[in-house]
């Protein structure tokens, strides 16, 4: 089985290759550099994700939860990376423009080079109050 492990600043521990992990740090660049289209390119169009507001079928599902996101993103650092010739771990820090501290984490499965299914984890409540706080009108 292929392992390769990443850290913050892109220091490999293991120099095997890992179909699963390279295609989901294209994703992952793509998107954290606004290039979300590109982003859509590594994505199945039967993809299943699982977010912390529910399940997401489809890609143009998956599409309108990330797409915004992706728009808001202002800085992101991978803190680590894991893969397998199937499944891949990321492990991330992102700057967005209403939160300034939101952590995230993304379990994929790769299939044929897509992302097929994704699980993303990440605390929705600090989303949430700066919602609340926005000024309105």
């Amino acid at each position: 089985m292929a392992r390769q492990w990443h850290h913050s600043g892109g220091t490999a521990v293991s120099e095997s290759s890992s179909a699963a992990l390279e295609t989901a740090l294209a994703y992952y660049r793509a998107w954290t550099s606004h290039d979300f289209e590109q982003a859509m390119t590594h994505i199945a169009a039967d993809i299943v994700c699982e977010a912390p507001a529910g399940r997401l079928d489809g890609a143009d599902a998956f599409r309108g939860f990330m797409g915004p996101f992706a728009q808001i993103v202002t800085r992101s650092e991978v803190l680590a990376a894991f893969g397998d010739e199937r499944t891949a771990v990321l492990v991330y820090d992102t700057v967005t423009v209403p939160v300034k501290n939101a952590p995230g984490a993304e379990c994929l499965t790769v299939e044929g080079g897509k992302i097929t299914h994704m699980r993303i984890i990440f605390d929705r409540a600090p989303f949430e109050a700066a919602r609340r706080a926005a000024p309105t009108g």
